[in-house]
């Protein structure tokens, strides 16, 4: 049998992408990043990325909205095994709700969306 060392518990996706938030980390944040994610930005029509672009988007948010802190706020999962967090993205000027959106691909729990709102 071979094991994958690469597979993600959706604690460590958690913890992981709270982390990277915190810090405005596009490279910490894409290794939880599914091969395609969805984006939302402020109020923009979600998009679909590569992980690579993915990677992009959010490196020239973090850069236009640096932060100064993030937390989530709420926490949750469908019966579909879906889970989902809403956070509070905080930055010099104001704030951000954050809506993730994790799902299981291969055996590991991996983002499939991300939104920040105004």
């Amino acid at each position: 049998m071979i094991f994958s060392k690469n597979v993600v518990g959706q604690s460590d996706v958690l913890e992981g992408t709270k982390n990277a938030l915190k810090a405005g980390s596009s490279k910490d944040i894409s290794k939880y990043f599914n091969d395609m994610v969805e984006i939302g930005l402020n109020k923009e029509d979600k998009k679909t990325y590569s992980k690579t672009q993915a990677e992009f988007v959010l490196r020239d948010f973090f850069k236009q909205y640096p932060p100064t802190d993030f937390q989530y706020v709420h926490q949750g999962s469908s019966k579909e095994g879906m889970k989902y967090t809403i956070g509070k993205y905080m930055y010099n000027g104001g704030t951000f709700r954050v809506i993730t959106v994790v799902k299981q691909f291969r055996g590991s729990y991996l983002i499939d969306s991300i939104v920040f709102e105004e």
